[in-house]
């Protein structure tokens, strides 16, 4: 669920296209579009706070099968949610888990390693080193 909630949605749809065989499924909560609240931690482990808002969809679908997927996330898409739901409900499927895993799962999982790391070596390119001097008198 993670990586289908951080994928962009331009991502998933084109590897989702891909995907050989869709199933048909229907609705259970058609997407959604509200806010939830984001907590952080004081220094990452401390006493939790409010940072703010932020905005999700989410949204329920059922295969034919009756296997039920969700999906939620981060801003206003409603097909990512639906699509990133689909997936869900696909991942239980026990023919079609292997399948999802390596056409759309490891793909993204991939691009989303290579985002960071160059977001990564981007800012350690601007990392600066303080030292200090000892001076003698």
């Amino acid at each position: 669920m993670s990586i289908l909630a951080k994928a962009s949605y331009d991502d998933l749809n084109s590897l989702w296209q891909n995907l050989p065989d869709k199933p048909e499924w229907s609705r259970i909560r058609a997407p959604e579009i509200g806010m939830v609240m984001v907590r952080g931690r004081m220094g990452g482990t401390g006493n939790r706070f409010n940072a703010g808002e932020m905005t999700v969809t989410r949204c329920t679908v059922g295969l034919k099968s009756g296997v039920i997927g969700h999906g939620y996330v981060s801003g206003r898409n409603k097909d990512h949610a639906e699509i990133a739901a689909v997936i869900d409900a696909l991942m239980q499927h026990e023919e079609r888990a292997e399948t999802v895993e390596h056409s759309i799962i490891k793909p993204l999982e991939l691009r989303h390693q290579q985002s960071r790391l160059a977001e990564s070596r981007k800012a350690a390119a601007t990392k600066v080193e303080f030292f200090t001097v000892a001076r003698e008198n």
